[in-house]
């Protein structure tokens, strides 16, 4: 049994290896941006959507990765009013019946002022715990409607490739990156 958890942890290890060396924030903008522009070309709705946004907290690259223990991670950026005004991570572990590996976007939309600065203030928020995220599933050629508007925080997972298909923000902590 110590082996098999030893072999997951090292596994988990060099899969995250180069993820743990954090990106720079040009490569981070860079892949903030193209994300978003993909949000807004293939959901319907989520130009009009993000206008009403007081923040915007947008995680390009999350891989999640598991072999009986798993873990993911991810850097992004908040966005106000379309300007980067800091960098944050997110992460989050899980125990139980779990192979594979995926990559995928995550976007969460603030739409409160409150809730954007009780964020904000935080040292390591987490979802589920923290505040409330409303999951929205999308996929291509579906559209943004009017019962996402009236929640103070929405979030966005798209793009999912790979072998594990998980769609949850519950227990994932966002910290701020400082370097």
């Amino acid at each position: 049994m110590k082996n098999i958890l030893f072999v997951s942890l090292y596994s988990l290890i060099l899969t995250f290896s180069s993820i743990i060396n954090a990106a720079d924030k040009t490569e981070i903008d860079i892949k903030v941006k193209s994300t978003l522009s993909k949000f807004k070309n293939k959901i319907g709705g989520a130009r009009t959507f993000l206008k009403k946004a007081e923040g915007v907290l947008v995680f390009p690259d999350v891989i999640k990765a598991g072999f009986g223990i798993g873990g993911e991670y991810g850097e992004g950026a908040l966005l106000i009013k379309g300007k980067t005004v800091q960098y944050y991570s997110t992460a989050a572990a899980s125990i139980g019946f779990q192979f594979g590996a995926q990559q995928k976007s995550v976007i969460i939309v603030f739409l409160q002022k409150k809730a954007l600065e009780k964020f904000r203030k935080s040292d390591g928020w987490e979802a589920g715990v923290d505040g409330s995220v409303a999951l929205i599933e999308l996929g291509a050629g579906k559209a943004i409607d009017s019962t996402t508007h009236n929640k103070p925080i929405v979030g966005f997972i798209f793009g999912n490739k790979g072998l594990m298909y998980n769609l949850t923000l519950e227990g994932s902590k966002f910290s701020k990156i400082v370097r």
